[in-house]
């Protein structure tokens, strides 16, 4: 059974990484991405790269989605920033709060994700499809499980289309947080975000700084390797192929997979689920 599936990148800092993920981009186009998201950084810090990795996605023919976020923006700037993406092409967006970056002495005129929302479909309308982050497992900084769903069900209600999780290994966190958030009315589709896994340090490392749970069986698995990095490889492609067999029998919308500008692990994955 086929599943849409989509890819996030992140702006590459040097012309070789450039070079490096344009070759990437090809690799993962055969498997006929729904679109490719490019991340932002805080405060826009990554900005030009995400709007130069975003237009080559595009010239490249397929749909390039950017990663929005809003943290320290003012409607004006908001306002030209999306005049800017549809003079692109852009169709779809990935909306977003974002962090707030040292230095930076206040929140600016938008405090959540859902006032981003809210705005851009009154500024745009339709345009855009837009998407908005959900944690099955919590956003490190909510006060509580509730309080996350109904930050969540804010941000559906203020207008988003659909949903890319935080990464996870835990199926049934994800199943219900999508149950929770629909008895409150929020029933767009809900993709899960899959992390491919590459090396032990790199997943545990962006794992604690964004508040995802990696099982501790799995923890302690990558530490036994120690520095195999095949066996890494292998055990890792059995996990997560196994997280996204659960989630397609329990019929998911789609997949969206964190690549980390990588090829390789997705690639495998995708013929180890049958699409590729």
């Amino acid at each position: 059974m086929g599943l849409p599936l989509s890819f996030e990148f992140f702006p590459p800092k040097t012309p070789e990484g450039a070079e490096k993920l344009r070759a990437v981009r090809q690799q993962l186009y055969a498997l006929q991405p729904e679109f490719c998201s490019v991340t932002y950084g805080a405060g826009g810090s990554t900005q030009d790269g995400t709007l130069q990795t975003v237009q080559a996605i595009l010239d490249e023919g397929q749909q390039g989605a950017s990663h929005f976020t809003c943290v320290g923006a003012s409607r004006d700037s908001v306002r030209e920033k999306l005049a800017l993406f549809q003079s692109m092409g852009v169709k779809r967006l990935v909306a977003l709060r974002g962090d707030l970056p040292s230095g930076y002495g206040s929140m600016g005129e938008f405090r959540y994700a859902a006032d981003l929302v809210a705005f851009i479909r009154a500024e745009t309308g339709d345009h855009f499809h837009l998407e908005v982050a959900a944690y099955p497992e919590m956003h490190p900084q909510a006060k509580s499980p509730e309080s996350d769903v109904q930050a969540y069900v804010a941000k559906v209600k203020a207008g988003a289309s659909s949903a890319i999780t935080q990464f996870f290994f835990n199926a049934d966190a994800y199943f219900r947080f999508v149950d929770e958030a629909a008895k409150l009315g929020a029933d767009v589709p809900v993709v899960p975000g899959i992390m491919p896994i590459i090396n032990s340090s790199g997943l545990l490392r962006f794992a604690d700084s964004c508040g995802a749970e990696v099982p501790r069986w799995i923890r302690l698995r990558l530490q036994a390797f120690g520095d195999d990095a095949e066996s890494i490889k292998a055990f890792g492609l059995d996990v997560t192929a196994e997280l996204c067999e659960r989630l397609r029998s329990g019929g998911v919308p789609a997949l969206h997979f964190y690549t980390m500008n990588q090829s390789a692990a997705t690639l495998a994955l995708a013929r180890r689920l049958g699409l590729g």
